[in-house]
């Protein structure tokens, strides 16, 4: 035991002197930390001149963890651990604030891009950047979130606390090639892990082999109500998108229903839309859309609200369009904005297929203006 100590403790000192020596360590979270915790052990003794060279180059903290393709401090906190496996348990040697949580879905702010709510599979796609981009606009059927998870601790709660939150996710499909760095961070193999060993009584995932794979965010009920409502499909090492794809409509394809959780946090609301029963006149006007064959343009006319013809908007797209009308401050309520929307991809549609286009009336009974009395003299409905 005093052999692979001592053998531990030389590693510990090589790491720390290559992290002294590097720049980019000096402001970086991981090197601080891994100093202040390895300074208040048994170890702190035999590895004192090793320690003060460290606290010598450490500057305020720019960030946490840069995801380095091999962290100094991390390898240093391993060899540390595999040493005093007791001692390094109750140690933060990794930075793990608490993001803050926020309102709607997903709640915890991360490198992701969400892709429809009331979906099944949720993607992590390890340190892969591109492969997550390739999948979000493939957006195969089924798919709800894909991004990407840097780290073992941080990076698998927000994974966690963000499928909590959505009762539709019913599968996780973890890809991509895992984070090797040297001591690695192996946010996917710590993610299996926990999937297939849960966590032990200090909330360290069983079996893991990041840096440190403990989970000090998160209550075990929500690590087990993760498990329940969760499958896993894991693919570490795939990176081909249509390989990938195919798994995510299989697994949707399954059709499991929505599994809400008591330990989840607030659920986004669903609400059910009705049809407006009145309708407002916008106080900057109306609008009368029309498709032109001839030049293949849309044309918008803009009346004031006492029926004075103010201006003629053309454009080749609704987009176009809109956004003339918007510059121009024509149009002031957002129901209103809406309607215009719709009409020009009508009025576009008919452009493209020859199909005859005739304005639809705004949905509602007209009331009364908020600002003006309506002078125009004819239902506005046939306007915006």
């Amino acid at each position: 035991m005093n052999a692979m100590r001592s053998e531990s403790l030389a590693i510990v000192r090589d790491q720390l002197a290559i992290a002294t020596a590097a720049k980019k360590c000096h402001s970086c979270g991981c090197l601080r930390s891994t100093v202040v915790a390895l300074a208040s052990t048994s170890a702190g003794e035999p590895l004192a001149d090793a320690l003060r060279a460290a606290e010598t180059v450490l500057v305020p903290s720019r960030y946490d963890c840069l995801g380095c393709a091999e962290c100094y401090p991390a390898i240093a906190a391993n060899a540390f651990a595999e040493a005093y496996p007791d001692e390094a348990a109750g140690l933060d040697l990794c930075p793990t604030e608490a993001p803050e949580v926020r309102a709607g879905w997903p709640p915890l702010p991360g490198d992701y891009q969400v892709v429809r709510y009331r979906a099944s599979v949720a993607v992590c796609t390890l340190d892969d950047a591109n492969l997550s981009r390739q999948l979000a606009e493939r957006a195969p059927a089924g798919l709800a979130i894909v991004g990407t998870m840097h780290t073992e601790n941080l990076g698998i709660e927000r994974v966690i606390a963000n499928v909590l939150a959505n009762p539709h996710i019913r599968h996780l499909v973890v890809c991509g090639e895992d984070t090797r760095q040297a001591v690695g961070h192996l946010p996917g193999q710590s993610l299996a892990s926990l999937f297939a060993n849960g966590l032990d009584a200090r909330g360290r995932i069983q079996g893991a082999r990041g840096k440190r794979p403990v989970l000090t965010n998160l209550s075990a009920a929500q690590v087990d109500a993760f498990g329940a409502q969760v499958e896993l499909i894991e693919m570490i090492g795939e990176t081909d998108a249509d390989t990938i794809a195919n798994a995510i409509e299989a697994a949707a394809s399954r059709g499991l229903p929505p599994l809400p959780s008591d330990a989840a946090g607030p659920v986004v609301p669903s609400i059910q839309a009705k049809e407006p029963r009145r309708l407002i006149p916008d106080p900057a006007g109306f609008f009368v859309v029309y498709p032109e064959p001839r030049t293949n343009v849309l044309i918008v006319e803009h009346y004031e609200i006492g029926g004075t013809l103010s201006c003629v908007i053309e454009g080749c797209s609704p987009a176009a369009v809109t956004a003339e009308v918007v510059s121009r401050s024509l149009i002031s309520r957002l129901d209103h904005a809406a309607y215009l929307g719709r009409e020009l991809a009508r009025a576009a549609h008919s452009l493209e297929t020859g199909e005859p286009y005739v304005q639809d009336r705004a949905p509602g009974e007209i009331d009364a203006p908020e600002a003006t009395g309506c002078g125009c003299n004819q239902p506005c409905g046939d306007a915006s």
